[in-house]
């Protein structure tokens, strides 16, 4: 009975906003949903990004400039959720960095500064990856938020790090966008900028928007309304939407044309010149071609978003956390809870909070928001003050940046210098200290660099995996022309080795294509 009851209020809700918004003009200026029904799609929301993560997990990466065929099934069983967070908690750094920022949330206020953010999140002990990684190695030696975050200071600023955590701010911000947006200039600066950093206020924006219809193309359209027209975020969204049009039927089409079109990566260095490919535009494409073309079915979304490959548990995660608003828990079939519902009383992988307990600061930190911004909290009765969207500053990553070369090396050193000649106006240098045969977790490699035969920096890269450097080496924005580098490891030491991987050279310029014919 109490599934009925949720269930029609959730139609009058969704048939209230619709008559206001049959123009797709936006949301309704003001909006009254019950406490038991914005529970419920919170809970949804959360347990919609659970099940999305663990759906994709076994796919991540795996298909890289390629879709998973439809011949290949999926696993799914009901003790799956519970045996991934014993044998593969890392799987969950888009839910465990949500709660990290809930955390804070609930400790300092919800007024909470940058800072105490990105002290806590660097602090932790959980696994972190590219754009997360970068930003908490800056955090641990003295550049703190917004510089964190920023290209210059951060070769993955544009990867998809801080899109899969801001779920947290657009489910306890319902139809309040700008107030999303505002958490998210707090937090998304910590990791990312410019199109990295639109990616997350996009994702929040539609959670913001799921609360009050059932309208895709409206939430979607809703939450672009923040992120300035001239990025390529934008656009790469935008012409998602216009190629659903055009191939209303087959998202495999639409698939082809966003690889065509916004498949060249030219920020993380992994993805240069490589079929990996972890930028947030294309992977918001995914999960936005997933919501087109899963037509409100929990499972046909969660499945497109998954199979169109890349970061294949992030992205259906996504999408069946914004489903999961819009449906609310009550309504995500019953085939998909038993998994979820048996580890919401465990402690999320690297945290001390459960599920359940995340469902109910979610709900808490809502009710407050809605009251500080002009809303009203009465018995059962919730009005939310709706906001319309602002439009925000323009920020674009890596101006007038140029991939021309990847040079692939590969290769240990030990005890000699790494030397590279170079033409162009900027370098990363991929690589990592590792342990040989030492159980030493505290060793920190010095290296001193050297650009065009001036000392400018040593660079301490700590071998404890937690704490390391993602990249060896990064400078942009150099002078155009021939440099010199040559990088000392002042303290080498036999237990320790040092893999450089690739290097990738920028120019202001593209490089010229090959052409045999010339």
């Amino acid at each position: 009975m109490k599934q009925v009851i949720l269930y029609l209020t959730l139609m009058i809700a969704i048939l209230a906003v619709s008559c206001n918004s049959d123009k797709k003009e936006g949301l309704p200026d003001h909006a009254v949903i019950s406490k038991e029904l914005l529970k419920d799609k919170i809970r949804g929301g959360w347990a919609g990004q659970v099940i999305g993560c663990s759906y994709g997990g076994p796919t991540e990466f795996k298909f890289k400039g390629g879709m998973i065929q439809d011949e290949q099934n999926m696993v799914w069983y009901d003790d799956y959720i519970r045996e991934t967070f014993e044998t593969d908690p890392g799987l969950y750094d888009d839910v465990y960095m949500d709660l990290t920022f809930v955390e804070v949330l609930e400790r300092v206020g919800l007024d909470a500064p940058a800072d105490s953010f990105a002290i806590s999140f660097a602090n932790d002990d959980y696994k972190l990856w590219h754009a997360n990684e970068a930003a908490r190695y800056n955090i641990l030696n003295g550049i703190m938020p917004p510089e964190s975050g920023h290209w210059l200071n951060n070769p993955h600023a544009d990867d998809i790090d801080f899109q899969i955590e801001a779920d947290f701010a657009g489910m306890m911000c319902p139809g309040m966008i700008n107030t999303a947006s505002a958490i998210c200039d707090k937090t998304g600066h910590i990791m990312n900028f410019g199109d990295g950093w639109y990616g997350g206020v996009f994702m929040a924006g539609m959670y913001a928007s799921s609360f009050l219809t059932d309208d895709i193309d409206l939430i979607i359209n809703e939450a672009l309304k923040p992120i300035p027209e001239q990025s390529l975020f934008y656009k790469s969204i935008a012409d998602v939407v216009q190629w659903h049009k055009q191939y209303p039927d087959d998202w495999k089409q639409c698939w082809f044309e966003i690889q065509k079109k916004h498949s060249y990566e030219i920020g993380c260095p992994e993805g240069v010149y490589n079929g990996f490919d972890i930028d947030a535009r294309l992977n918001a494409a995914y999960v936005v071609t997933g919501l087109l073309y899963g037509d409100k079915d929990f499972y046909r979304t969660m499945d497109i978003a998954t199979r169109c490959g890349q970061d294949s548990d992030c992205n259906p995660a996504t999408a069946a956390g914004i489903l999961g608003v819009i449906l609310g828990y009550s309504n995500i079939p019953q085939f998909w809870k038993p998994a979820v519902e048996k580890v919401e009383d465990l402690k999320f992988p690297y945290t001390d909070m459960t599920l359940n307990q995340v469902y109910g600061l979610s709900f808490k930190h809502s009710l407050m928001l809605i009251e500080q911004n002009g809303g009203t909290v009465e018995g059962d009765s919730v009005q939310i003050v709706v906001q319309k969207p602002s439009l925000l500053r323009f920020e674009k990553s890596f101006e007038g940046m140029y991939a021309i070369e990847r040079r692939i090396f590969n290769k240990d050193i030990l005890d000699q210098d790494i030397e590279l000649k170079f033409d162009g106006t900027g370098i990363v240098i991929m690589g990592a200290v590792k342990s040989l045969c030492s159980t030493d977790n505290g060793y920190v490699a010095l290296l001193d660099v050297y650009l065009d035969g001036v000392k400018t920096e040593q660079i301490r890269m700590p071998v404890d995996y937690i704490k390391r450097k993602y990249d060896i080496y990064y400078k942009y924005m150099l002078a155009k022309g021939e440099h010199e580098l040559k990088i000392k490891w002042i303290n080498a030491n036999p237990d320790f080795r040092i893999n450089m991987k690739d290097v990738i050279i920028y120019s202001d310029t593209e490089a010229v294509k090959f052409n045999p014919a010339k």
